[in-house]
């Protein structure tokens, strides 16, 4: 019998790595090593799987005994299948006017979720009981869509961090205006990282209702979870995540990626070196003259300001995004593959072309 040739080849140098998204870098080679031991044999399809269950018990100990993961595809998929559990059809989700629900998630929430924004300026991405009531109003109007939910970003869209005692202080004026709180964790290990504390300090110890649990920018090839931690605040997950397109039939390969980052400390392990690559890469920008940086660096992202032509040149040497780019604001992201030679080859590059300028 003539059996098909697989045609298997690489179409990309697996040497090349940018600063544009810590979604560019690939899957951590332990992530992958435990897709490949749950793969072979037969496991219940839907989340009945060994792997799911075991997920379960690593849930808890990272955050408390009532708390439940729902895995799920994509970040975009977990935070609307998040803010859906916690809302109304009429109600509404106060967040920051950069927070990643609002500005990067193709109007989701909106069309998918059914879910007013209402949205906060900030000016380091982060919310305050005080931003918070720019919005938090007029409950009984029904010309008025109902706000239900403050959602928060940790780490946020600029690169800031939520101490947990900030966090406590929304979640605990949230809940006295009858609202929970959901927040977005896509960036959780780098927060917790960075602040040096378990994840367990700023979520549920402080009263968030429920979050989005990052594992894609962290080290995993696909997949996320939603995890309710507070079980009287939300409706009907499981119908939820079925209804958004976001129950996997093979579970157990979502649920083996999450498991593989956080039995042990490799999402930490992974967090810690994408931050200490930032650092790295902050404490060099600082020395060109210039260049300007435009947020506190704390987790895995450098904000910076420089003229925008050298930006343009230095975007066809390593690749990043504009922020703002009437602004000339652009964003380097590290991740947990990022190299000390990849911060020092791109601060080389960003001084000749500044000294082009």
């Amino acid at each position: 019998m003539n059996r098909p040739k697989t045609d298997a080849r690489r179409h990309h140098d697996p040497a090349v790595r940018g600063f544009a998204s810590d979604n560019y870098a690939g899957a951590h080679p332990e992530v992958l090593a435990a897709v490949a031991l749950a793969n072979g044999g037969h496991q219940v399809a839907y989340g009945e799987d060994d792997y799911t269950a075991n997920l379960q018990r690593i849930i808890r100990s990272h955050f408390g005994a009532t708390a439940e993961a729902f895995p799920v595809f994509n970040g975009t998929g977990a935070n609307v299948v998040a803010l859906q559990a916690v809302t109304d059809r009429w109600g509404a989700v106060i967040c920051a006017e950069s927070a990643h629900i609002n500005v990067d998630e193709g109007g989701a929430p909106e069309r998918m979720g059914g879910l007013k924004l209402l949205t906060v300026p900030t000016p380091d991405g982060k919310l305050t009981p005080e931003l918070i009531d720019r919005q938090a109003y007029g409950w009984d109007d029904e010309h008025r869509a109902m706000p239900q939910v403050v959602s928060i970003t940790q780490s946020t869209e600029l690169g800031t961090l939520y101490t947990p005692d900030e966090i406590r202080d929304i979640c605990d004026h949230a809940h006295a205006h009858g609202m929970k709180v959901h927040l977005d964790g896509s960036r959780i290990a780098n927060a917790a990282a960075s602040l040096d504390v378990p994840m367990r300090t700023f979520t549920n110890a402080v009263g968030v209702d429920i979050l989005s649990l990052g594992g894609t920018k962290n080290g995993a090839l696909y997949g996320e979870a939603v995890v309710v931690l507070n079980q009287d605040a939300v409706r009907q997950m499981k119908h939820l995540r079925k209804l958004s397109m976001q129950l996997a039939s093979k579970m157990r390969f979502v649920s083996v990626q999450l498991e593989a980052l956080l039995a042990k400390d490799l999402w930490l392990r992974n967090a810690r070196h994408a931050n200490g690559m930032a650092q790295r890469l902050a404490e060099g920008v600082r020395s060109v003259h210039g260049v300007e940086i435009i947020h506190p660096v704390q987790a895995n992202a450098v904000f910076a300001r420089l003229p925008h032509d050298v930006s343009e040149r230095l975007q066809k040497r390593h690749r990043f995004y504009f922020w703002d780019e009437a602004a000339g604001d652009v964003r380097w992201m590290c991740s947990f593959d990022t190299t000390e030679d990849d911060v020092d080859g791109f601060l080389a590059a960003l001084k000749e072309e500044m000294a082009q300028h």
